[in-house]
């Protein structure tokens, strides 16, 4: 006699011994696939049971049943609920069996073995770019589509990664989740707590045997030691440039998504860096903490006061690689470039006349403006548009000849006269 079971009988057999069955030919079991009757609308995947499928539907319509009452976090499975749970107990029941490293949930264990294996399932199909993480793969989509999900409540600011935008809110909040474990001082970020532990100096309790820079601590040496070994564990998605910490790449990784998430509170300009902020705050306050200990002239940013060194020492770093001339500012050498391609970057608005340097076209702005000349004369009250034309106008009142030819008495109060002199003299020589 023929038993066929039926889908509610399958749990039955699950249960028992299969080699209860497997000799029995007169025994036809039904496959996993066939009990399988229940299929999503949706996506189309098959559940045996009605139940499984209703669980699952709650993926699609954002259903979130289960709450967690220590955080409020929403989730539409209960399990996902109770792995969630172990992040505040602190529990973690998957162990790495490669490294040992525990996790609190199956699935950053399953992520987390893909760094051994280097496997990574989900491509991009817009650049063809492989990740280990299905996030991963959506974090770098928005750059081919520009998306922010993420906003901010209290000023609508868009955020790429949902990181960026808590650490943005907490400019709104004023939270500092980082304390200093040696004076309790708190910290929004915890690189900057990292930064702070360098003041007290006199109870780093950590030190590094190769350079023996010391260290607080609860830093993590390690992380120090790759500096040395010049090793470079993170790597950017984007164009592959390593670096030694995470917090290093994660600020590069602004440089490709474009994302500014500080912004100046007077002029609302905004910034990829905290201290690129800090730096340009200053212009704000007139504070120029660095300054030579030469001439006592005081700077914005560190950089610039390195860059005017140069000038006392005489070291010019930056050369042509036209012409190899050197330049102790690298201002100085992008305005010499000019010279060799004729390339006009800075156009009038006004009427598109070009020039090569700025301070050109500011003086050339002059000419349009309707406002008073910047230079006038103090004993006739003539007025000029620039100091050097001021400066020749003065000798026609002290009767003053600026430009003499060494040959002749001839005697011209504009140097372009002059130069036309010189001309006129070496035809009549030749």
């Amino acid at each position: 006699m023929e038993v066929s079971i039926k889908a509610n009988e399958a749990d039955f057999v699950e249960d028992m011994p299969v080699k209860e069955f497997v000799n029995d030919t007169n025994v036809q079991i039904e496959t996993l696939t066939d009990r399988k009757r229940f299929n999503c609308e949706v996506c189309g995947k098959l559940f045996s049971q009605r139940a499984y499928l209703n669980k699952h539907f709650r993926t699609h319509t954002k259903e979130k049943l289960y709450s967690c009452d220590a955080c409020n976090k929403g989730f539409s499975l209960k399990h996902h609920l109770k792995e969630h749970y172990r992040t505040h107990t602190n529990e973690k029941h998957y162990s790495c069996d490669v490294c040992h490293k525990e996790f609190s949930q199956k699935g950053s264990l399953n992520n987390h073995y893909r760094t051994h294996t280097n496997e990574k399932p989900y491509p991009c199909n817009e650049c063809h770019k492989e990740f280990s993480r299905k996030s991963h793969l959506d974090e770098h989509y928005r750059i081919h589509t520009n998306e922010r999900p993420y906003s901010c409540n209290l000023c609508h600011k868009k955020f790429f990664q949902k990181s960026h935008l808590n650490v943005h809110h907490r400019t709104h909040t004023n939270e500092k989740p980082y304390s200093c474990d040696l004076c309790d001082k708190n910290f929004s970020q915890k690189h900057n707590l990292n930064k702070h532990y360098s003041t007290h100096s006199d109870e780093k309790t950590q030190s590094c045997n190769v350079c023996s820079k010391k260290f607080p601590p609860t830093y993590d040496l390690k992380r120090h030691f790759r500096t040395h070994l010049k090793e470079k564990p993170h790597s950017c998605e984007v164009c592959h440039k390593m670096f030694s910490e995470k917090s290093h790449l994660n600020v590069h990784y602004r440089t490709h998504t474009n994302e500014k998430p500080y912004s100046c509170d007077v002029c609302n300009k905004e910034f990829s860096r905290k201290s690129h902020l800090n730096e340009h705050y200053r212009t704000h306050t007139n504070e120029k903490p660095y300054s030579c200990d030469v001439c006592g002239k005081a700077f914005y940013k560190k950089s610039n006061l390195n860059g005017h060194y140069h000038i006392h020492t005489n070291e010019k770093p930056f050369s042509c690689d036209v012409c190899n001339k050197k330049f102790s500012l690298r201002g100085g050498l992008n305005k010499h470039y000019s010279t060799h391609s004729n390339e006009k970057s800075y156009s009038c608005n006004l009427c598109s006349k070009e020039f090569s340097r700025k301070n050109y076209l500011t003086k050339h702005y002059r000419t349009h403006s309707n406002k008073k000349p910047l230079y006038s004369c103090d004993l006739c009250h003539k007025e000029f548009s620039q100091i050097t034309h001021l400066n020749v106008h003065y000798c026609t009142h002290i009767n003053e000849n600026p430009y003499s030819f060494d040959v002749y008495d001839n005697i011209y109060f504009d140097k372009g006269n002059l130069n036309k002199h010189y001309t006129t003299d070496s035809t009549e020589k030749s």
